[in-house]
């Protein structure tokens, strides 16, 4: 027969659960801002290698995206003075090269920005595994405590709590 200290709590079950789906919307959000900080990242490289093309072409054409995915080629009259967004709103005139090395800049944090939110989420994520565990653990308790018996196997139809990869 289970004793008494072997018991499981049903609080303490649930309250597994309330962490568990925060730390999973924990995990969402910095995924998501995983997502962002790759795509600036992307998006910073492109403008680089735009800048190197236009200095280095001889006509200073380049293709102009105007939207829903047509292009314009586009003479630039100034190709060494390059307008940055150096963020709140505020522009500032630059020299080409100065803009890359501004926009090299720029992806190296936003590297050092996601190397720390990719750790991060692997804490949270083993984290939510630790508790999926917990959960998992209790609730073979718990059916083993409903059937009197230690050997009784577990149902299939109680809930999945391990994250899906």
């Amino acid at each position: 027969m289970v004793s008494k200290v072997d018991r499981v709590d049903p609080r303490e079950i649930q309250s597994l659960q309330l962490y568990l789906n925060e730390y999973r919307q924990q995990a969402e959000i910095f995924s998501q801002q995983l997502a962002f900080l790759e795509d600036g990242r992307m998006e910073a490289i492109a403008a680089i290698e735009t800048l190197q093309s236009l200095s280095a072409s001889p006509e200073n054409t380049v293709l102009l995206q105007i939207g829903s995915g047509v292009s314009v080629r586009a003479k630039v009259p100034e190709p060494d003075r390059i307008l940055v967004n150096i963020g709140a709103e505020v522009v500032v005139e630059k020299q080409n090269a100065a803009a890359q090395d501004y926009l090299k800049d720029r992806v190296t944090e936003m590297e050092a920005s996601a190397k720390k939110v990719a750790e991060t989420l692997e804490r949270i994520r083993s984290q939510v595994n630790e508790i999926a565990k917990r959960i998992d653990l209790a609730y073979q308790q718990a059916q083993m405590q409903a059937a009197g018996s230690p050997m009784t196997p577990i149902s299939p139809k109680r809930p999945t709590t391990r994250e899906e990869d």
